[in-house]
Formats: C-alpha cells, sequence, structure tokens
C-alpha cells in the first residue's frame, strides 16, 4: 500500500460516520508542517498568516508552538475580531477603507495596542482621523514596500501591485509624514515577495518555464535584499524605535530569513500545504488539509459523479486554481466539464472501484479559502477525528 493509500484508507475510517461533503485537517501533518516553517526560518519569529488557515483553533494551536509569534490578516474587521478574542498582536496585512472599524479601533485602548494596520500614501492617513469620531488612541502603523523586481529601466515588472513605495527615500518621506502627524506610530515595515513566495520553481513537465523562474527569483531575491536592508536603514533612521521587519511567505521562507535586516518571517499556506505549494525546490511539505465529496452516480465504465466540486480559488483564472482530486490516486476531471457548481464527473480506471456514497479526497488549490466553503474542519489523529472546530464561516464570519 503506497503512503497516499494508507492515508484515503485513514480518512476514509477517521469519517465513516460523516456524511461528504466533509473537510478535515490531518494534525499530524499541520504539526509536521509547522515544525518544518521554523526550521526553515532558522531562529526568526514566524507570523501566522490568517488568510491561510481562516479557523481560530488552528491559529491558536500554531501560535502555541514554539517559533511562532503574532498574526498577520486580511481586513480590519477581522483583526478587531481577533483582538476582541485574545488575540494580541494582530499585523493587517493590507491598508483599509473600514471607517466603522477604524472608529471602534481608535476608540479602544486594547484593540489600539493589539492591532497595526497597513499604510503606505498618506490619504489613508485621512482617511483614518476621518473616521475616528473622537477617538483618541494612537494607531499603530506598519509601512509597505513595493517588493516588485523592475527591469529594463522600470518597462518591465515582475510582482503584485501591492504598495506604491518602492525606493528608500520613498518609504523614509511616509515614515516622516507619519511621524510629524498626531495620533499615529510607525511601528513596523512590511515586504512581501509574492512572485517569489508564491510562485512555484518546479512545475511539472514544463522545465523550460521553471528555469526561468528560478532565475527570476535569484535576481529577485538579490535585487530585493539590497534594496530591503537600505530601506530599513532609512526609515530607521525616521524611527529608531522600529519593532519589525516583516517578509517572506511560505515559498521564501528560508531565503528571506538569511537577510539580516529582517526580523519576522510571514507564512501560513505551508501549515495545510494546498496544491499550489507542490511545485517548489525549496521545500517539500505534507497535505494536511483536505475535503471529500461523495459518490452519487456511476453513469459509464471508468467514471463517477461527485457532488459539489466548483470550488476555485482566486487569481488569474486558470487550471492551477482547481482543486485536484487526490485520493484515490488516477481521477481526473473530464475535460469537457471540470469541477462543477452542482455535480463534477470524474475519470480514471479507480472510478469503477468507488461505490454510491463513497468519498473521493480532494486538494483545493490554495489553503484558507477550503474554508469559506465549510462550517467546520473535522481534526484527524491517526485513523480518528478526535475534534470537530468552525471555520471563520462557521462562527458567522465572512469578512471578503
Amino acid at each position: 500500500m503506497t503512503a497516499r493509500a494508507a492515508d484515503r484508507a485513514r480518512y476514509d475510517r477517521a469519517t465513516s460516520h460523516l456524511d461528504a461533503p466533509v473537510a478535515i485537517v490531518d494534525l499530524e501533518a499541520f504539526d509536521a508542517n509547522a515544525d518544518d516553517l521554523v526550521r526553515r526560518a532558522g531562529g526568526k519569529p514566524v507570523r501566522v498568516a490568517s488568510k491561510s488557515v481562516r479557523c481560530r483553533a488552528l491559529l491558536e494551536r500554531a501560535l502555541a508552538r514554539d517559533g511562532f509569534a503574532g498574526l498577520m490578516s486580511y481586513t480590519l474587521a477581522e483583526s478587531l475580531w481577533l483582538a476582541r478574542s485574545g488575540f494580541e498582536d494582530v499585523l493587517l496585512a493590507y491598508p483599509s477603507a473600514d471607517r466603522t472599524g477604524y472608529a471602534e479601533l481608535t476608540a479602544d485602548p486594547k484593540l489600539a495596542s493589539a492591532v497595526t494596520v497597513m499604510v503606505d500614501d498618506p490619504a489613508q492617513l485621512d482617511l483614518i482621523d476621518g473616521a475616528r469620531d473622537g477617538g483618541r488612541e494612537v494607531v499603530r502603523v506598519c509601512l509597505e514596500l513595493d517588493t516588485s523586481l523592475r527591469l529594463l529601466g522600470g518597462r518591465v515588472r515582475v510582482g503584485a501591485r501591492r504598495s506604491p513605495l518602492h525606493s528608500p527615500a520613498e518609504m523614509a518621506d511616509l515614515a516622516r509624514a507619519v511621524a510629524r502627524r498626531k495620533g499615529f506610530e510607525v511601528v513596523g515595515v512590511m515586504a512581501y515577495e509574492g512572485h517569489v513566495a508564491g510562485v512555484g520553481d518546479a512545475v511539472a513537465g514544463r522545465p523550460l518555464r521553471s528555469r526561468a523562474v528560478r532565475l527570476m527569483q535569484a535576481a529577485a531575491r538579490r535585487e530585493l535584499a539590497e534594496r530591503r536592508a537600505a530601506v530599513v536603514r532609512a526609515v530607521r533612521a525616521v524611527v529608531p524605535g522600529l519593532e519589525f521587519v516583516n517578509g517572506g511567505g511560505t515559498g521564501s521562507v528560508q531565503h528571506t530569513a538569511a537577510e539580516e535586516a529582517v526580523t519576522e518571517i510571514a507564512a501560513g499556506s505551508g501549515l495545510y500545504v494546498p496544491r499550489l505549494f507542490d511545485n517548489y525546490t525549496s521545500f517539500t511539505g505534507r497535505p494536511a488539509a483536505l475535503f471529500a465529496l461523495p459518490v452519487v452516480r456511476r453513469p459509464g465504465v471508468g467514471v463517477v459523479t461527485v457532488l459539489g466540486g466548483g470550488y476555485p480559488a482566486s487569481g488569474a483564472a486558470g487550471a492551477d486554481r482547481l482543486p485536484v482530486p487526490y485520493l484515490p490516486e488516477g481521477l481526473r476531471y473530464d475535460p469537457q466539464e471540470g469541477p462543477g457548481e452542482v455535480q463534477t464527473p470524474l475519470l480514471g480506471s479507480p472510478a469503477d472501484d468507488l461505490l454510491i456514497g463513497g468519498k473521493v479526497w480532494f486538494r483545493h488549490a490554495k489553503a484558507g479559502e477550503l474554508c469559506e466553503r465549510f462550517d467546520t474542519l473535522h481534526l484527524v489523529e491517526g485513523d480518528a477525528v478526535t475534534a470537530t472546530v468552525p471555520t471563520y464561516r462557521g462562527e458567522g464570519h465572512t469578512f471578503l
């Protein structure tokens, strides 16, 4: 029996009392992935990206382990909810236009001390001040650096379109603008190199593309390490008490951690290891989060149909954004249908051994987005479900 077949047998036994659709997290795999992130971080704390987990119980489990410290959130409403839930260090990774949330933040000393907001434009400070509604608490601010690699005099750009601040001088200017403004304090710098951390460099069947990605990423790491160090020096000249410099992501942990200027690493997808993280030379994780769909039809030889399945991930549309049939091994989508809103036909010889009511296990393309489809996660240890915990959705929250 292969390791994957053994996992399938365990998951089927563990969930035999549960009707599909059902989502699980294999705690042994989750913990092993957590240990690997800490190892690759080389002694620097790992801040957990909440958007990649979206389950309070599992955020708490990660933070209870040595080597993890703090959360990186994705909306202001989520940040405030997490802070009220007892999380004491929440970095909001994206600017917000949530005026109601800012009014709450600036009126509550506990929230203001726990939550750090992201800024890359003075207009964002204006929005916060306009939302205060009498709130006088000092707002903790993190400045975001654009990490994109610019080539040919800026005519070619590689990387996500995030912050407009690219140079040390631009970052220092914004730091001064914040420092001059009453009610704000610069405490951190963030630089997320998504074109390195979030792009696989060993895509199966595409050796030339994979080599090109590796060459691009090597150049990007060199350029960013030099520029990030200069940015931190420039900002520290304005804000000597800077508390943290955040960088990295699951796919670049060890490279970013090697930079002296970086004080902490952000990662989250590496806990669940969705399918987009199969194509990396820098690390190998264990799939920890899966979902099962029930077989409801057997249309013919080598075909079964499961209920549901149309759970695409965000990003540029493409086959790599689709969930992948994982267990039993050897199933594939019908190219004329793909994963459907209500039903999904699957092709392959393993279909002939599946019975009506049986389970087919899938891996989502991305990590936390799976939790937008399920109210609960069943936590598996060995061949048993040892706990069932709510996702954000199960607690009544869909923040985006």
